[in-house]
């Protein structure tokens, strides 16, 4: 997913002289071809990623269109208060991308991995979260993002996801896209746990959803209304602790109807998952998000409680 993102945006880059890039000293064998086509509209902020999000609101207030990029916990949990007030503030044109979120950057411990990141985001009034599912869902969000001012937060697995997709999907606005059709049951998707949800679903008629794009806005909830409404059992899922995070978000959209919270349950990521270190595929098994859980909550989902693990 970062190798689709850099190249979508070099691509959009070159037609709209406002797109800068703003890193914190990595990424290198991904975003040289923004570099080196780009010099001038690209920044090493160095391990600074407090100043590199303020430069970057700075920049946005030029009339610039920046994205800042750094693995998963950098260019967020460290700086909470920049993007706050720098960014959302003053609503300001920046979309912060992180790298690896979930448990992508797994081996690499609990500082790398980005759990706990939708909670503390999307209590700030007027930032867009983007979640693609897949490779296809990030060229499709990258233009939106590009032709959507921000204040945005795009979360990016690490390498490798599987396409969910055949082709780049239309994105009509915040709210659920359909991956998989079925009838009956649905699994509600944030970001890259899709392909859990994808293998959860093979063995039925139970229906897939992606949320690539999703806000505290009204057509979002209605969007989200929509999609429940129309199955009897629906189960969220994402590499995600459970509390604050997008299972957390659907019932809050679900908050004036209490027939709808009925039908859903939430799969998210255990709290007792932090602090282990192993592989992501390890570590989703040891904090329950899994396929077979999935599949265990979907004939469960009646009673309308949220439950992690």
């Amino acid at each position: 997913m970062r190798n689709t993102f850099l190249a979508t945006l070099v691509d959009l880059a070159a037609h709209d002289a406002r797109i800068c890039l703003v890193v914190g000293d990595l990424g290198f064998s991904v975003v040289e071809p923004f570099r080196d086509r780009f010099g001038p509209r690209f920044l090493n902020a160095g391990i600074a990623e407090q100043n590199m999000t303020g430069v970057a609101a700075g920049m946005a207030m030029t009339g610039c269109k920046v994205f800042t990029y750094s693995i998963a916990n950098f260019p967020t949990l460290r700086c909470l208060e920049q993007i706050r007030n720098d960014i959302c503030y003053h609503g300001a044109d920046v979309t912060v991308v992180a790298v690896g979120g979930g448990l992508a950057y797994g081996a690499l411990g609990y500082s790398h991995h980005a759990v706990q990141d939708l909670a503390c985001l999307r209590g700030f009034p007027g930032l867009r979260l983007a979640t693609p599912a897949d490779p296809f869902e990030t060229i499709a969000v990258v233009r939106y993002l590009c032709s959507h001012p921000g204040p945005n937060y795009l979360r990016l697995g690490k390498g490798g996801e599987p396409h969910l997709h055949v082709a780049p999907p239309e994105i009509p606005g915040p709210g659920p896209i359909i991956i998989r059709p079925g009838a009956g049951r649905a699994i509600l998707a944030c970001g890259t746990a899709a392909a859990v949800a994808m293998e959860a679903a093979a063995a039925d008629d139970t229906a897939v959803f992606s949320c690539p794009i999703w806000d505290e806005s009204a057509a979002c909830h209605e969007a989200i209304i929509r999609c429940v409404a129309g199955y009897r059992r629906v189960v969220t899922v994402e590499d995600h602790l459970v509390a604050g995070g997008f299972g957390s978000f659907v019932r809050e959209c679900l908050e004036t109807r209490p027939d709808l919270q009925a039908r859903v349950r939430c799969c998210a990521l255990d709290a007792s998952v932090c602090g282990h270190v192993a592989g992501p595929a390890r570590l989703r098994e040891l904090g329950g998000v899994t396929a077979a859980r999935l599949r265990a909550l979907l004939d469960t989902a009646h009673v309308g409680e949220t439950c992690a693990g």
